[in-house]
C-alpha cells in the first residue's frame, strides 16, 4: 500500500463577518497516498480554497488537525508547493529569475550552481527559448507554465493546486494537463487540484472528492477506474461524466444555511 503522506481528520474552519459566524468547512476527513492525483469540486463557495490554505498552511482551521508527512501543518513549507488561479509571476524579473525566486525565498539561491537546476525546470514545463522573456511577453499559458516551473524548483512532495487553468483556452488548458500528468509519473508527485471542470477531473484524477455548499462538507469520493492515457470521448469517460453530474447535482440541491448563531 502506498505511503500516506497527507492527513486531515475532523477539520472545521469558521469565519467571523462582524455579525455572524459563518461555517465555511464541517468536518473534512481526508488522505492522500504518495503519488497520487485528487482532485475536488464543488460549488462556488463550497470552501475549496478554503481547504487548500489550510493544507498549504496559509490559514489555521478552527478545530481538527491536517497533518502533512507526520508533523502538524502550521505554517507554509516549501515541501508543499502551491499554484494560484493567476500565475503571480513577479513582472520585473524575467522567465528565469522568476523561477529562481522559489529558490531565493528559501535563501538556497546560488547563481552558477543553481543554473543548470533552473533551466533544468525550464525545460521540463515547456518554456525553453523565453528564459529572458518578461510575463507582460509571455501568453497566460505560458505564464502558468513558468509558475508551475516556480514551484517544482523546490521539490515539494505534495503540489496543491487551486484552478491554475480555469482562465485558459481549451486547447492550452488540455496541453497544461498532460504536462502535469507527465511531471507527476516522472517524479512520483502528489497533487491535490480544486477545479470547476469535471472532464479535467475524470481526465487527470485517480480520485474525485465532491464537495457541499454552505458549509463545505464531503458528499462522496469517487475512483477513477480509467487507464491513461485517458480519451475524453471514451464509452467510459463519458458514462462517469454523466454520473459525476448527477452526483454533483445532488450534492449542491440542499445547501445549509450559510449563517450560525
Amino acid at each position: 500500500m502506498s505511503e500516506k503522506i497527507l492527513t486531515i481528520e475532523n477539520v472545521n474552519r469558521f469565519y467571523d463577518d462582524g455579525e455572524h459566524q459563518v461555517e465555511a468547512l464541517k468536518d473534512i476527513n481526508l488522505e492522500l497516498k504518495r503519488g497520487e492525483f485528487v482532485s475536488i469540486i464543488g460549488a462556488s463557495g463550497c470552501g475549496k480554497t478554503t481547504l487548500l490554505r489550510l493544507i498549504a498552511g496559509l490559514d489555521e482551521a478552527g478545530n481538527g488537525s491536517i497533518v502533512f508527512k507526520g508533523e502538524q501543518v502550521k505554517e507554509p513549507n516549501y515541501k508543499r508547493g502551491y499554484i494560484f488561479q493567476q500565475h503571480n509571476l513577479f513582472p520585473w524579473l524575467t522567465v528565469e529569475n522568476n523561477v529562481a525566486s522559489g529558490l531565493k525565498a528559501r535563501h538556497v539561491y546560488r547563481k552558477n550552481k543553481d543554473k543548470d537546476r533552473i533551466q533544468k525546470y525550464i525545460d521540463l514545463v515547456g518554456v525553453t527559448g523565453f528564459e529572458k522573456s518578461y510575463p507582460h511577453q509571455l501568453s497566460g499559458g505560458m505564464s502558468q507554465r513558468v509558475a508551475i516551473a516556480r514551484a517544482l524548483i523546490n521539490e515539494p512532495e505534495l503540489l496543491v493546486l487551486d484552478e491554475p487553468m480555469g482562465a485558459l483556452d481549451s486547447f492550452t488548458r488540455a496541453d497544461i494537463q498532460d504536462k502535469l500528468l507527465e511531471i507527476r509519473k516522472e517524479k512520483n508527485l502528489t497533487m491535490l487540484l480544486v477545479t470547476h471542470d469535471v472532464d479535467e477531473a475524470i481526465y487527470m484524477s485517480d480520485r474525485i472528492v465532491i464537495m457541499t455548499p454552505r458549509p463545505g462538507k464531503i458528499s462522496e469520493i469517487i475512483d477513477v477506474d480509467i487507464p491513461h492515457p485517458r480519451n475524453r470521448g471514451g464509452a467510459e469517460f463519458l458514462a462517469l461524466r454523466r454520473s459525476l453530474l448527477d452526483r454533483f447535482d445532488l450534492a449542491n440541491a440542499h445547501p445549509e444555511p450559510e449563517y450560525m448563531i
